[in-house]
């Protein structure tokens, strides 16, 4: 055999071998990390919940400044900050072997944007509360693109797919347990009596020490180190390969315009409760039962979602997800009673959770482990910078005329969605497997 075979028959074998310790380790740790991933959401996405939930920082944000189309501006920093990181993100992880060190660090630096936003509403007001608030939520977003590309990322290398729709539904129901009952507790004690002076800021407090509790969880997680990575190179140039990278992936291209397409109808979402409240009272006990509503459908549909996923895959929950959303906001434009709101939110809520669910592991499946930090982070900057021009152009809309127009538009933005998502393919269901350490741990 000649030295280069057998360089060759060597390199394969140590690939091999990399491979099967690599698939050992998740399978070794499986219930510590599962365990770990369901402490992590039951804790930090209740806290995220109540700071991204349609609810309180809409109406917080309402209240110091008076305007629909301030609201939207504000809510769309956030998530320009997510767009503009989430490549950035990808370029930081995508060469390293582990990324816990990292999220870990970045993690702590997003929690400290919340603690941010709760103190500049305890000891600010007006102007100066809302210019606070617009500068921790535009760092939140910042950092949290970061966050969650590398997150993303380190599910798909220590949760097996075939696992993975029941493990994101019970971390999604326990989670949205907790953040319904917390909502429910914010609008109607902490809002409800201005607490600490200010109920709001009481409210996000309580986010930051759950969120806190949350990443603390991480610890216990123990993530396998890959040798099948890419090796470093300048942004540029590898936001250079991209277009490349897409054109090998037309369906995650279908995919991620559906998804983009979703998050420009979220433009109506900031103007669920303020739409709400010209209808009826919207008081801290209305504004807790709305919020509760909404997460707690949320919450229950996932066990559904997750169980639908694992059976017929994450396409079929995309797309129902989308209909039920179409479906709740129009439903929304005909309520004039407390009791049809509450219906409307619980099917916003139980859409919303089913889209989260499945666009959060459909990107999950395509492509070549190796590029998967940045389709994660492709996929992510669209959506991001969907959902930064949508509160905007909602605010303008809302501000303007009628918000049947704002709902009228998400609808039709969403339906759009729809007819994309349906005539892009179920990676799931490709032709072929994949080589080892290019799919996903544990699939055949």
């Amino acid at each position: 055999m000649s030295p280069a075979l057998s360089s060759a028959r060597e390199s394969a074998d140590a690939d091999d071998d990399a491979e099967r310790g690599y698939l050992d380790h998740v399978s070794r740790h499986f219930r510590r990390n599962a365990l770990a991933f369901l402490a992590h959401g039951m804790l930090g996405m209740t806290g995220f919940r109540l700071v991204t939930a349609p609810t309180f920082v809409p109406a917080y944000l309402y209240l110091l400044s008076g305007s629909k189309l301030t609201v939207g501006l504000v809510l769309s920093a956030q998530y320009a900050g997510m767009a503009a990181s989430s490549l950035w993100g990808a370029t930081l992880i995508e060469h390293r072997q582990q990324v816990m060190p990292m999220l870990y660090r970045v993690g702590w630096l997003v929690r400290l944007q919340v603690l941010g936003l709760a103190l500049s509403a305890l000891w600010l007001s007006g102007t100066a509360a809302l210019t606070a608030a617009a500068v921790f939520l535009l760092l939140f977003g910042l950092l949290n693109g970061v966050q969650n590309v590398a997150f993303q990322y380190l599910t798909s290398k220590i949760i097996p797919l075939h696992r993975r729709g029941g493990l994101s539904a019970l971390r999604n129901f326990f989670g949205g347990l907790t953040a319904a009952a917390v909502a429910w507790l914010g609008g109607r004690y902490l809002v409800g009596n201005d607490v600490l002076g200010n109920g709001y800021a009481a409210t996000f407090l309580a986010a930051f020490v759950l969120t806190s509790l949350g990443i603390s969880a991480l610890a216990g997680m123990r993530e396998p180190a890959l040798q099948d990575v890419r090796l470093p190179v300048g942004f540029r140039r590898r936001i250079r390969e991209v277009p490349a990278l897409l054109r090998a992936q037309p369906d995650f291209v279908r995919f991620f315009v559906a998804r983009a397409l979703v998050a420009l109808g979220m433009m109506a979402m900031p103007f669920y409760a303020i739409y709400a409240g010209q209808h009826i009272d919207l008081s801290g006990a209305t504004l807790g039962y709305l919020s509760l509503a909404y997460l707690l459908a949320q919450t229950a549909s996932n066990l559904l979602w997750g169980r639908l996923a694992d059976r017929c895959g994450y396409r079929l929950v995309f797309l129902a997800s989308i209909a039920l959303w179409i479906a709740a906001t129009a439903l929304l434009l005909c309520c004039g009673s407390l009791g049809w709101f509450v219906l409307a939110f619980c099917g916003l809520g139980a859409g919303f959770g089913g889209f989260f669910i499945s666009a959060d592991n459909l990107v999950m499946e395509f492509g070549a482990r190796k590029d998967r930090p940045m389709l994660l982070a492709v996929a992510g900057t669209g959506t991001y910078a969907m959902m930064a021009i949508g509160p905007v152009l909602g605010g303008m809309l809302a501000q303007g005329v009628r918000f049947w127009l704002v709902f009228a538009l998400a609808i039709a933005v969403k339906c759009l969605a729809f007819a994309m998502a349906l005539a892009m393919k179920d990676p799931r269901r490709r032709p072929g497997p994949l080589p080892p350490n290019q799919g996903d741990p544990m699939t055949s």
